[in-house]
């Protein structure tokens, strides 16, 4: 037998330097024999920030967790507060939470699509290439991102680290002449979102079905994005208070970013996992457009995330389009909360998967501990089995250029935010 041989494949596209993400590899033959995905970046404590604020000072800080799902963050702490104050957000400020949650989900997914995997999928080196092959698809997407963007600024007042979010419901109501603009922009892109939909239906994607334990919200009578039980493919359905009880969350020795299992096991998070188990709860018009478009869900091939998130952007602009048409502004924009001291727990799904939280407030009303339990953590053992799948399917008796390039063709599919992974 010969001689297993270590490689470890430095990975500076997902880390922004060789020395944050590597992948290290021991191959025995033409097997992997063992396989880290090492995440060095230096530790942020983000969840020390918040130690000693009041609840909307966290708010505020919360969102610089991450630049692209700040809305994420702030929301699910917002909610978490308001279900510790027994206090009950009314059909405005819901509506207008999950227009802000489209919003974001609109510009990180036409982001990811575009600019950094559907140049994988094309063969094209990079976005730019991408863009001389389909300049009309890029604009395309490009549209999508800024009515995104457009969104969060309505209700968020800017597009990264928004303000609008508070607790007892926003700062500040939009007048109804900034939302009518906003209808006109989102009825001229529901056609482009249908017409992504199809485009992305008809690529050809590696065969790759596998097995794996999607997990995501679940709601009645709509596709959750705010809040929700948790549920699983494999018959969880938990309310969001237990998300400790069932799930463990551990830090392996070559990561700083820490891992998350479910009875032991990896699991997936994210649009195709939310797909998998919602599906059903999708729009009637935006099940025309995917019965319509030939592809099989749920589905357990890594690469039909690119069409899970083309579906989550339709989706995001029909739905934003639906609230937005009934758009009135209201007396108040929020009313007054009631402070009480406890554990402050809530889940919402960010554009890359699960967000749940946990904030303990003293009788004074400052968060004195909180953990934060973000997607990319969840995944990160899910795609370590992943690689291993891959790159025995690939063929792992290639030069380290072409496992590097294949490995984080894998990887980019996950949309992983690896700062925000970290502790």
């Amino acid at each position: 037998m010969a001689e297993p041989r270590t490689v470890r494949i430095p990975l500076p596209a997902l880390g922004g330097a060789p020395d944050r993400a590597a992948l290290w590899l021991r191959i025995q033959g033409d097997a992997v024999a063992d396989l880290h995905l090492e995440v060095t970046e230096a530790p942020r404590f983000f969840e020390r920030l918040v130690d000693g604020y009041t609840c909307d000072q966290a708010v505020e800080l919360l969102a610089r967790v991450a630049g692209t799902c700040p809305v994420a963050h702030q929301l699910t702490a917002v909610m978490a507060f308001e279900r510790l104050f027994r206090w009950e957000p009314d059909a405005w400020v819901t509506d207008m939470r999950r227009v802000l949650c489209c919003g974001e989900w609109l510009r990180s997914h036409a982001a990811h699509l575009h600019l950094v995997a559907l140049p994988d999928h094309l063969g094209c080196a990079d976005a730019l290439a991408l863009a001389q092959r389909y300049p009309q698809e890029m604009r395309r997407g490009l549209l999508l991102h800024e009515l995104g963007s457009a969104l969060v600024r309505l209700l968020g007042a800017r597009t990264v680290h928004p303000v609008g979010l508070r607790v007892g419901g926003f700062h500040h109501a939009p007048p109804a002449a900034d939302a009518a603009v906003l209808v006109g922009r989102l009825e001229d892109a529901l056609p482009e979102a249908e017409a992504l939909v199809r485009w992305v239906a008809g690529l050809d994607v590696p065969d790759g079905e596998q097995p794996f334990t999607s997990v995501a919200l679940g709601e009645p009578d709509q596709y959750a994005m705010a809040g929700g039980r948790i549920q699983s493919g494999d018959g969880l359905d938990i309310g969001v208070d237990h998300f400790e009880s069932e799930f463990e969350e551990h830090h392996p020795g070559y990561s700083t970013a820490p891992h998350v299992r479910l009875d032991d096991r990896p699991y997936l998070v994210g649009p195709l996992a939310r797909l998998n188990l919602n599906f059903r709860e999708l729009p009637r018009a935006v099940r025309v457009v995917i019965d319509t478009a030939g592809v099989r869900i749920p589905s357990h091939n890594m690469f039909r995330s690119l069409y899970a998130r083309a579906v989550e952007v339709l989706l995001a602009v029909h739905d934003a389009l639906a609230i937005l048409r009934r758009y009135e502004p209201p007396t108040v924009p929020w009313r007054p909360v009631e402070v009480l001291p406890g554990t402050a727990c809530h889940a919402t799904e960010a554009p890359r998967g699960l967000l749940w939280e946990r904030l303990e407030v003293d009788s004074e009303g400052r968060v004195r501990r909180a953990r934060l339990v973000t997607p990319t953590a969840q995944n990160l053992a899910r795609c370590e089995q992943d690689l291993r799948n891959a790159l025995e399917a690939f063929g792992v008796d290639r030069g380290e250029e072409e496992l590097r390039r294949h490995v984080e063709r894998v990887i980019r599919n996950y949309d992983p935010c690896l700062a925000c992974a970290i502790h």
